[in-house]
């Protein structure tokens, strides 16, 4: 073990307060977070200004990234911005036979360190991040596409609290029972009681693996990996190919500061592989693996629940997120929120609506009412405006990810009438970035259509990207029952409903309780269906086939650990 320069003592002056908050938050579901959410906020105290940012970003491009970790057996890379440059960043590739047993290291004294001393450690890794959120902001910004307010604040604060989250439910359910020395005294009548004292310690499963994302890789990363790292498993961080540099940097980091705080760096550890290697299936199955936090496509997590047997799998795959327009008393700021909603990060989002059900008959809003036709018209002049504008328009819809995105936004346009094209935005700054605007597609929706199972109906299945579906219904009831067997059998992430009626809105309520979709209720200003706030909203619910676990709540976090108990006679 490392000579220790964080004592527990500064650290505890450092961020208790930090910690007892998260706790309180997380019980009152209050709006709460440490991390500054405005580029200006930085620059003082050792964090990095939007300029010093920047230069730290650039000075990683074209070298190699260093992390003296054990068995790096030679270098790999490749990642290219969707921006158009490459990176040029080599990162070490590991040896897993020699990493493995090194992760394994440290465990017992990280063991030792109890609850609050990893928490706090913990919270010393996310100030360093925080710290550095400009730097995390490009890095995140020039693997994921995101446009860089966004990659900013979901890539930097907004990852931050959900670590900061994860960490507060892990400190709460590890103490849960309580530490230290229990005494146990059970009467026998005249004879001596019977006496043992008692020990609970939060064990830790083993080596958690944390399979990153390519489209949030910090945002979708951290609820993860701090769980883990703060129930006292060592982290492997397996980063997107097209995603490393955010989480390596996150890697760095976490070494950096384990190592002050006199523990073994090698708790937390990179795994980069080479092109085409695949090695998370290799690393998923591999006995030292005990956690598995995994965000991507529905085949590669339904691999991993059906074949890591040997480990606690926690996946967020795919999901059809579906909007009902039953009726709005403010149909102007319905359109807005939606035109937005669509329009953010190209629709690249997990939480992105993509089916919008609308009666054939039309609904009744405060500007009259509105046929399915005009409803959608309204909404793709609602979208059309919003993105008229190149400038703002980059802004808001940042790059295509990869070129899966394009092709799926292409064939869209074949799927039914064509409500919104999607155009090309040129990128001034960045000419080879890939920009389109979202499609807007009619398609029947109507009971005969779906009611027998139709397996090709395209608004069954997840179109991921800038695409979504206006889907005519016959009936709200029908919405409802369409609703009801999307998330049945395809999951969803979040659902959205606009309703006038208080019938209407009790029968919405019930499906998404009966099977268990988040859902947000006739959203017309600055909050979306697409977004979550730490601390407050639970993301995915674990209760439907979009994902098995929330981010976050207790049970994200209970079984990383489990509690040994050692009794000894009195």
């Amino acid at each position: 073990m490392a000579t220790a320069q964080l004592t527990t003592d500064a650290l505890a002056e450092k961020h208790r307060s930090t910690l007892d908050q998260a706790l309180d938050t997380i019980r009152t579901r209050a709006y709460w977070s440490p991390h500054p959410e405005h580029p200006k906020a930085y620059g003082e105290n050792g964090s990095l200004d939007a300029a010093a940012g920047l230069d730290a970003y650039k000075a990683l491009l074209d070298t190699r990234f260093e992390l003296d970790q054990p068995g790096t057996d030679g270098w790999t890379g490749g990642e290219i911005s969707p921006y158009g440059p490459s990176l040029g960043v080599e990162y070490p590739h590991a040896d897993i036979d020699v990493l493995l047993p090194a992760m394994r290291a440290g465990m017992g004294a990280w063991r030792e360190a109890g609850p609050e001393g990893r928490a706090l450690v913990c919270l010393e890794i996310l100030a360093r991040i925080s710290a550095r959120t400009h730097e995390f902001a490009h890095a995140v910004m020039h693997t994921s596409g995101q446009a860089f307010m966004m990659a900013f604040q979901a890539g930097g604060p907004h990852a931050q609290d959900r670590g900061l989250e994860a960490v507060a439910y892990a400190y709460a359910e590890q103490t849960r029972t309580p530490g230290g020395t229990a005494t146990w005294s059970k009467p026998q009548g005249k004879r001596d009681p019977l006496e043992l004292t008692k020990e609970f310690t939060p064990v830790a499963r083993g080596i958690a693996l944390m399979i990153g994302c390519n489209t949030f890789p910090t945002w979708n990363g951290y609820p993860g990996l701090f769980a883990s790292l703060a129930t006292g498993n060592a982290v492997l961080v397996k980063p997107h190919p097209r995603a490393v540099l955010p989480l390596a940097l996150t890697v760095r980091v976490a070494r950096e500061v384990l190592a002050e705080a006199g523990f073994d760096p090698n708790l937390v550890a990179l795994a980069a592989e080479r092109p085409g290697e695949g090695i998370a299936k290799t690393l998923a199955v591999r006995p030292e693996i005990r956690i598995i936090d995994y965000t991507g496509s529905t085949a590669f997590g339904d691999w991993l629940e059906a074949n890591a047997r040997q480990a606690q799998v926690y996946t967020e795959k795919a999901g059809v997120n579906t909007v009902v327009v039953d009726s709005t008393d403010d149909y102007k700021g319905m359109l807005s929120n939606l035109a937005f909603s669509l329009s953010l990060y190209s629709g690249q989002m997990c939480t992105t609506p993509q089916n919008l059900l609308i009666p054939r008959e039309g609904i009744t809003t405060d500007a009259g009412p509105k046929s399915y036709d005009e409803v959608v018209a309204d909404l793709s002049a609602a979208v059309g405006g919003l993105l008229g504008d190149d400038a703002r328009a980059n802004a808001l819809l940042g790059a295509l990810v990869n070129p899966d995105v394009k092709a799926r936004l292409e064939a869209a346009a074949d799927l039914g009438e064509v409500a919104l094209a999607s155009r090309e935005v040129a990128n001034p700054d960045f000419p080879d970035a890939v920009v389109r605007t979202p499609v807007i597609v009619k398609l029947d929706g109507s009971r005969k259509h779906w009611e027998g199972a139709d397996p090709e109906a395209a608004y069954f299945s997840e179109c991921f990207g800038p695409v979504a579906f206006a889907v005519s219904v016959d009936s709200t009831a029908d919405a409802l029952e369409l609703l009801r067997r999307t998330v049945r059998e395809k999951g969803a992430m979040t659902v959205g409903a606009y309703t006038t009626s208080a019938d209407t809105e009790r029968a919405v309520e019930e499906v998404c309780l009966e099977e268990s979709a988040q859902l947000s209720l006739n959203l017309t200003g600055g909050v979306y269906v697409n977004q979550t706030a730490a601390f407050s909203d639970f993301h995915g619910s674990g209760g439907n086939p979009a994902a098995n676990a929330a981010l976050c709540d207790g049970a994200f976090v209970a079984n990383r650990f489990r509690v040994v108990e050692v009794r000894r006679q009195a």
